[in-house]
């Protein structure tokens, strides 16, 4: 795991194409801002894990669709 100290407006860059910006930090939370191509995946885990299951059982991830 590579951990990384970052201050509000900063970025991390992943491969040539995803970008993840710092957009607030307030107490134990952090608010972050994903820049990808369309074809990329971005979710929270729990809806992640949600589209994979419902992947599993058959069902179109369309209708599940956050972005």
């Amino acid at each position: 795991m590579l951990i990384l100290s970052r201050a509000i407006d900063e970025y991390i860059s992943i491969d040539q194409n995803i970008k993840v910006r710092i957009i607030g930090v307030s107490g134990a939370h952090v608010r972050l801002g994903v820049e990808a191509p369309r074809d990329v995946g971005v979710h929270r885990t729990e809806i992640y894990e949600r589209i994979k299951n419902e992947e599993a059982k058959g069902v179109p991830d369309s209708s599940l669709s956050t972005r």
